[in-house]
């Protein structure tokens, strides 16, 4: 563990959770990072562990550092390279740089610092001249050389979502004491649909445990058809039976079937896992039917030995417990209904240059 001491640039202007520029006293060491108070103090004891990183400030906290970047840029500077100015200004690790929305379209720290921009340009301080490149308005330029370090009722003020973007810009009028939000639009919107498809998921796992063995089996199948699995129509053949031999389903993956897949599906309550012996007889009566592949699908979920049997065997066995098949049913359109699709859209700008 190691400690060491911080001058604060700035102050913290109520005891709520602020991210300060941070400049280490007396060490040799120049490099700035984003650093959580609690406190009044102006001087500072940081302990770190190791360099144990800090996680990416959320959007409001990206205000600042971005203002002053623009600030420092007079004449504008193209948004892929703010990205980077910020970055490097509030000390994010490599690791960092390259993490992901849930969503997988882009990468966390853009999105919250293009969302910062947004309030900074909502809040008429910045403005986009031309595509993806960001300069500060006058009113922007005039806040930024008023306040090194903006007040934290500041930052609040320009985060808020709903604010109105004709408000005056006289700062002695924007000292209140609405809480920004933490998550971008985007994130929120992910956030929501996680909640709802874990909610949906819970919902689908309850039904299929209320009905039968053979609804469940003819699902599975349902399931995989709907995935495009099969050379056509007639080409998965639910084979289910008191003598199935632990096969509930065979497909055709061509014409002639000289590619078979083969499928067991077990509806066992959540707590009963499935064990390395259930998948070792599956693994049998693959061989007796002289197959390479198979898929167990269950609606509760598999031992360690069990999934270490399967990686381990010559047979290809893919498993599918109850959380992933929901999640595939999901996808596909089984036993679901959209209710609602939302559309979201970005603005073009060259539809808008190009006249």
């Amino acid at each position: 563990m190691d400690t060491a001491a911080f001058k604060v640039r700035g102050s913290v202007s109520r005891p709520s959770r602020c991210f300060l520029r941070l400049a280490l006293v007396g060490a040799g060491n120049a490099s700035l990072r984003l650093t959580e108070l609690n406190s009044h103090d102006s001087l500072v004891s940081v302990t770190t562990d190791g360099g144990a990183e800090m996680g990416i400030p959320s959007y409001d906290q990206f205000i600042r550092p971005l203002l002053r970047v623009l600030f420092e840029h007079p004449n504008g500077l193209r948004a892929s390279a703010a990205h980077e100015l910020v970055a490097e200004r509030v000390g994010l690790t490599s690791a960092e740089r390259e993490e992901l929305l849930p969503s997988g379209t882009q990468k966390v720290h853009k999105n919250r610092i293009g969302w910062a921009h947004d309030r900074l340009k909502r809040a008429q301080y910045s403005e986009s001249a031309s595509r993806g490149y960001w300069c500060l308005t006058e009113a922007g330029m005039d806040l930024a050389t008023r306040f090194s370090e903006l007040p934290q009722e500041v930052v609040d003020e320009i985060a808020r979502p709903d604010r109105d973007s004709t408000a005056s810009h006289d700062s002695s009028e924007m000292f209140s004491e609405v809480e920004g939000s933490s998550t971008t639009p985007e994130e929120q919107i992910d956030s929501a649909i996680r909640d709802l498809r874990e909610s949906a998921s819970k919902e689908l796992l309850g039904l299929i445990l209320q009905q039968s063995d053979l609804f469940f089996e003819t699902l599975v199948l349902d399931v995989l058809r709907a995935m495009g699995y099969g050379a056509g129509p007639n080409s998965i053949k639910h084979a289910g039976g008191s003598h199935d031999g632990g096969i509930d389903g065979v497909i055709s993956m061509d014409h002639l079937g000289l590619e078979k897949v083969y499928v067991q599906a077990k509806k066992w309550a959540v707590n009963n896992t499935v064990g390395r012996p259930d998948l070792q007889a599956f693994s049998g009566a693959l061989r007796g039917q002289q197959a390479t592949k198979g898929v167990f699908i269950t609606t509760s979920s598999f031992s360690g030995p069990a999934k270490d049997f399967a990686e381990r065997v010559s047979d290809s066995i893919v498993l599918v417990d109850g959380d992933r098949l929901t999640q595939l049913m999901i996808d596909y359109g089984v036993g679901v209904q959209p209710r609602r699709i939302i559309k979201l859209v970005d603005v073009d700008r060259d539809y808008f240059e190009g006249s």
